[in-house]
């Protein structure tokens, strides 16, 4: 072995040289498959959320129209469980991922819905989202007096609570009231207080000049009796004018109906008034009373109210039941007999009629 030749070591290996060509080679491929298990990622997520989205617009199970209630305090996923639970959805996870994707500021609001037959979840959650909650109605037909008008709110059953104090007489305006399930009771009546006395108002100050009515008050009374007297909206005017007239004459109204508040507060007989009862004195007996009694004797609708702002420009002073349901007027005594008698002998003929059956 020549000088210039160095011996390897004992237990020493050659380490073999890496060629560059290779290493470069690895790391494409290595890069390769990367870039293709992202993609494969990537469109699987893509074609999870299509479904998703497909599956939140798809139409939902329930075959009919339903009421859904929203209690005070669920959160998405309560509502998502109880929307499954009532056959509404098909999957509580759908809803409460939609709930996600919409984000923290949207609110589902509480309440009482009407949620319509296949409605989506996109359906649902946009009603929820809008509030739009059922309104029931409570209808106060006119004429029928407070004690009446309690009893129809105690019954209702969407409402709630007792009724902690009785309005006044007079003091609710009729009308049919759109309310959502568990409006209080009082609630309502306070509403309804606050209508009457908007068109009591408003009532007032747009009244024909030189009505006999002393105040706001007197023109309740008033209206209250004109709608015991008719149920016929186009008579209301000519009924009012007839009372007015009165006044101005200084005619005692004798109007039957404050006969009756007087007795019992205004509770049906079942039967014709007798002459007793025509002749007993109580403040509302207006056959015994001058002018208009102390309080009304029911609650008057918007028409009788403003039949008594702007009635009939007539001269009847007499008014009475014509057999078909209205009234016939008169100005005198004398033709208001005729109409009297007219009527009697309609009434005996019915009672004929009767009695052959």
């Amino acid at each position: 072995m020549s000088k210039d030749q160095t011996a390897p070591q004992d237990g020493a290996e050659k380490k073999p040289v890496k060629s560059p060509g290779k290493g470069r080679l690895y790391g494409v491929i290595a890069l390769f498959f990367l870039i293709f298990a992202a993609a494969l990622a990537g469109g699987g997520w893509m074609l999870w959320q299509e479904k998703v989205i497909k599956a939140m617009a798809a139409p939902g199970p329930s075959l009919a129209a339903k009421t859904f209630t929203v209690k005070p305090g669920s959160g998405a996923g309560t509502i998502a469980r109880q929307l499954e639970a009532e056959g509404l959805i098909a999957k509580a996870q759908l809803f409460r991922i939609k709930s996600k994707l919409a984000g923290e500021k949207v609110t589902l609001k509480a309440g009482e819905y009407r949620i319509a037959p296949h409605a989506s979840i996109n359906d649902i959650f946009a009603l929820l989202q809008s509030g739009k909650i059922v309104q029931h109605a409570v209808t106060v037909p006119e004429g029928r007096t407070t004690r009446e008008i309690i009893e129809i709110v105690r019954a209702s059953p969407v409402l709630s609570g007792e009724i902690t104090e009785v309005p006044p007489e007079g003091s609710l305006l009729p009308e049919t009231y759109a309310v959502t399930r568990g409006t209080d009771r009082n609630t309502l009546l306070a509403r309804m207080q606050n209508d009457m006395q908007k068109v009591l108002d408003q009532a007032w100050e747009g009244r024909d000049p030189n009505l006999p009515l002393a105040s706001k008050k007197d023109m309740l009374i008033l209206a209250s009796i004109v709608e015991k007297e008719t149920g016929i909206a186009a008579e209301r005017p000519q009924v009012a004018a007839v009372f007015v007239n009165r006044l101005r004459r200084r005619m005692r109204l004798e109007s039957d109906p404050t006969i009756l508040y007087g007795i019992n507060g205004g509770k049906p007989l079942g039967r014709g008034l007798r002459r007793s009862e025509i002749d007993r004195k109580t403040a509302w007996n207006t056959y015994q009373i001058d002018g208009l009694p102390p309080t009304p004797i029911c609650n008057p609708g918007r028409d009788a109210i403003l039949a008594v702002a702007h009635p009939a420009q007539t001269k009847d002073l007499y008014f009475v039941a014509n057999g078909i349901g209205g009234h016939v007027f008169a100005s005198t005594y004398r033709a208001h007999l005729r109409n009297v008698a007219h009527w009697r002998k309609v009434e005996r003929q019915r009672k004929r009629g009767r009695a052959r059956k």
